[in-house]
């Protein structure tokens, strides 16, 4: 003898309606009024579906889909163009040392302490940051090469990939900054490979300043701009361009360099424009000389000047 189970109450029926069906809301619809045991059970379930899909058809035209792709590398392989609060907020950026470790100099970019720990505060971090994005985009603009330094194991993806963002112009130290590189340069490379090639950066930028003292020195011995991420235990001083936030978290890592290598970008892209432009211009004036000389019955030479040799010369 069978025994059916009690239907679903109006509450349940109120959820299944209100909620977005997909592929498997029959086999739920199912599992929601037990077996089907009897022709009767069969009956209420075919009719129920088929209300349900006639409301599913006549409402889907009034609703809205999720279209986001977020995942958690998503800053890594697709960074955004501009940093925001919130996501400064959820990498952890504001995130310092210890109070008791505060260099005095960080004193104007801290927020307070809480729990011991030393707050950053992320309304100077926001446009320091952008300031530093324009600086990046003006050096790229100028044909400049950028290197980028992250020697952590848990950051050397982040440089790799904002270094490939540049291209050509682009380079990154991952696995150890060897002393000597740029204040030494004749003996580590040669003579012939200094004459030949440009060895001194435009601008370096350090994921973790502490661990790389000696870059900055050396960029500050050459005259390379530098920018780099300050925490709480470190002197702003030692880098042209400071962007205060927490340089443990990798994922604040991968939001500031994407921000700076999209800038990056954007100035080889500037650059690419404007040598277009200029390639057309010098064509199109070139044209518009030999139309001017052809109209006259002159043939101008190779290296511009007309052909007929009575032409006067203005000696000016």
């Amino acid at each position: 003898m069978y025994f059916l189970r009690p239907r679903p109450s109006n509450l349940v029926w109120s959820s299944l309606k209100s909620q977005k069906f997909s592929k498997n809301w029959c086999r739920q619809l199912s599992q929601a009024q037990g077996p089907l045991e009897t022709e009767d059970d069969w009956t209420d379930f075919q009719q129920t579906r088929t209300s349900l899909k006639t409301l599913t058809d006549a409402m889907s035209q009034y609703g809205s889909e999720q279209t986001s792709q977020w995942s958690l590398r998503d800053s890594l392989h697709r960074p955004a163009k501009d940093a925001t609060l919130s996501a400064l907020l959820a990498s952890g950026a504001h995130f310092g040392h210890a109070a008791s470790r505060m260099n005095p100099n960080f004193l104007p970019y801290a927020y307070g302490t809480r729990a011991g720990i030393t707050l950053i505060d992320l309304d100077h971090t926001l446009p320091l940051l952008r300031g530093a994005a324009k600086v990046v985009r003006a050096v790229a603009a100028n044909d400049g090469q950028i290197v980028f330094i992250g020697t952590r194991p848990d950051i050397r993806p982040v440089v790799q990939r904002a270094a490939q963002r540049l291209g050509p112009q682009g380079f990154h130290v991952g696995d150890r900054w060897l002393p000597g590189t740029l204040t030494n340069k004749w003996q580590m490379f040669g003579h012939e490979t200094v004459r030949s090639k440009r060895i001194i950066p435009d601008l370096v930028i350090l994921l973790n300043p502490i661990q790389n003292m000696n870059a900055i020195q050396e960029c500050a011995l050459s005259n390379v701009p530098t920018i780099a991420i300050v925490d709480s235990n470190v002197d702003p001083r030692i880098v042209m361009y400071p962007i205060p936030a927490n340089d443990e978290s990798p994922r604040t890592a991968e939001i500031i360099a994407g921000v700076l290598s999209i800038a990056g970008r954007e100035g080889i892209a500037i650059r690419e424009t404007e040598l277009q432009r200029m390639r057309l211009a010098v064509d199109t004036a070139w044209e518009d000389f030999h139309k001017m000389h052809e109209l006259q019955g002159e043939h101008p030479t190779e290296d511009g000047r007309p052909s007929n040799s009575n032409t006067v010369g203005f000696d000016y």
